[in-house]
């Protein structure tokens, strides 16, 4: 437990950034789940739309820290290469 009125202070500050994370990366999730369930359906134009608007927001997670920018890309280009693969 935090003595010191900083540590408490602290504790507060990392309980509000924590929420703001979580907040960020159940967003992501989501994106990402739209993704994988147009690639799931097979329909190239509604997956294409999704990848373009899943994009910025796993490139601003990474930005934000909540994801590291290498998981970022890495996520990124594995989803453009499967919905690619649906519309060849």
């Amino acid at each position: 437990m935090a003595n010191t009125s900083s540590a408490k202070k602290a504790t507060r500050k990392i309980a509000r950034q924590t929420a703001i994370n979580k907040n960020r990366r159940t967003r992501v999730r989501g994106f990402i789940r739209k993704v994988e369930e147009a690639i799931a359906t097979g329909d190239a134009t509604i997956a294409k739309t999704a990848l373009q608007a899943a994009q910025p927001e796993l490139h601003r997670a990474a930005t934000k820290g909540v994801l590291h920018a290498n998981t970022a890309s890495r996520k990124i280009s594995r989803l453009a290469q499967r919905v690619k693969a649906l519309s060849a």
